[in-house]
């Protein structure tokens, strides 16, 4: 937080990021509460996520190319109008189809400050050891809003008026994406092309980014298929309170998790990290559909949630090294886009699955889908390996020492033409020769 101008980005848009939480819930509470139906509140409830997944890349293009603040102004006013419409849709009684027309344009305008927020960490922070720190910090800020958002919403729902969550979530997206996008001195550059015939590199190009997309599903569909199982083993057990308890421990192990992993210096590289947290995260999800006590299912999603954390930390945190800056909040809108397509597919199948044979069956569905993730992580993780450093002979060193290096070709033809011609030191092979350039400066000149 003492990275200069951090905190004049990160309360602005916390406070932007709130409603982020508030939204599927006050749809879900409002549509029922108008339509009588948890299936069709639920209908109204995945087209939003789904629109809303669909669009965040789109917007994460813009984003790159002409800056967040210009991006930025426009969504919040759409996304305010298309909520109020949407609200007021509901409360006149129209049709679930009316209700799902009106719910396309209320996700594909949710602004992505989350993404954005994490543009500016990696713009700051290029290099530093304390990005990680950063993507630690912000997962947690992210879990606070899962659960202070559903909390807040369901209070205004349920103790208000039927529409309060979904006003109140139009509301602060508004005031709070405006005084994010007032923020303009902390916000990546925007890199639109500026030669002709320049192309622009766009995220989804990289390899990597794919498989992180993958990674990322199995992340969505553990919360969707979360949400809705706890839901229904906290009915099934005749105590439907119980589900809020059982939701904040997964939760809360997510949160204890990401501080853990802001704190600790690691080790061992990204990639391994991933790879590791995953594993445990789809072990622990595997056996969540044997648990019949309420006890048990608290500790199996305590240990799910510790097990998020790490997965989802080290795979935003990888962005910098696959994602050139020019196309990197594109990368993380496309990771966020790609938790709320896994969440809303999990929530109508785990739904499906939890009406015809119970809350087991719909944990299957977690279990399932980070299955299917880990093993894309372990066929192409070495598409996650970011650019092979060259390697150049050590002069200095024994006779065929080499040391990494970090330039490419390019980089290195172009230092070597930079190098002014001198006669050449005696070597007693060629892969030690050297170009003198100044006292105590030897410059190889035969790279492997």
């Amino acid at each position: 937080m003492r990275t200069p101008g951090a905190l004049g980005f990160v309360l602005p848009g916390f406070a932007a990021r709130l409603p982020f939480g508030m939204l599927t819930i006050s749809i879900l509470l409002l549509v029922q509460h108008t339509t009588g139906s948890y299936g069709s509140a639920g209908i109204v409830a995945a087209v939003t996520g789904i629109s809303m997944a669909l669009s965040a890349p789109v917007m994460g293009i813009f984003t790159d190319r002409f800056g967040q603040s210009a991006v930025l102004l426009p969504v919040v006013l759409t996304h305010a109008a298309a909520v109020s419409g949407l609200a007021a849709l509901a409360l006149a009684g129209a049709p679930v189809w009316a209700l799902a027309l009106a719910a396309v344009p209320a996700g594909a305008s949710v602004p992505q400050v989350g993404p954005m927020v994490r543009a500016r960490w990696a713009a700051k922070l290029e290099g530093s050891p304390l990005l990680p720190t950063a993507a630690a910090f912000e997962s947690v800020t992210d879990e606070f809003t899962f659960v202070v958002g559903p909390v807040l919403a369901t209070a205004l729902c349920t103790g208000v008026h039927p529409a309060a969550g979904l006003v109140t979530e139009a509301t602060l997206t508004l005031l709070g994406g405006l005084l994010f996008a007032a923020r303009r001195a902390t916000q990546p550059k925007p890199h639109a092309p500026t030669l002709a015939g320049e192309k622009r590199a766009f995220a989804l190009s990289y390899p990597g980014l794919r498989v992180l997309i993958f990674a990322f599903l199995g992340i969505g569909a553990v919360f969707g298929g979360m949400q809705v199982s706890l839901a229904a083993f906290s009915n099934e057990i005749g105590n439907p309170g119980a589900n809020g308890l059982l939701y904040g421990v997964f939760a809360a192990g997510n949160m204890i998790a990401g501080i853990a992993m802001g704190a600790v210096a690691w080790k061992i590289g990204p990639r391994r990290r991933l790879i590791l947290g995953y594993i445990g995260l789809t072990a622990a999800a595997s056996v969540l559909w044997a648990a019949h006590s309420m006890i048990l299912l608290g500790a199996l999603g305590l240990v799910v949630g510790l097990f998020i954390a790490p997965a989802l930390i080290t795979g935003y945190t990888m962005v910098e090294q696959l994602v050139p800056a020019n196309a990197r909040t594109e990368a993380f809108t496309w990771l966020t886009g790609s938790i709320a397509f896994g969440q809303a597919i999990a929530v109508i199948l785990a739904g499906r699955l939890t009406d015809a044979h119970g809350s087991s069956y719909g944990f299957l569905v977690p279990m399932g889908a980070t299955a299917l993730a880990l093993a894309t992580l372990l066929a192409l993780r070495a598409k996650l390996a970011p650019k092979a450093p060259s390697r150049i002979v050590n002069a200095s060193g024994p006779a065929g020492a080499t040391t990494d290096a970090t330039a490419d070709t390019t980089a290195a033809a172009t230092a070597a033409a930079a190098v002014p011609a001198a006669p050449a030191a005696p070597a007693p092979a060629a892969r030690n020769r050297v170009n003198e350039r100044g006292m105590g400066h030897r410059v190889p000149v035969t790279v492997d």
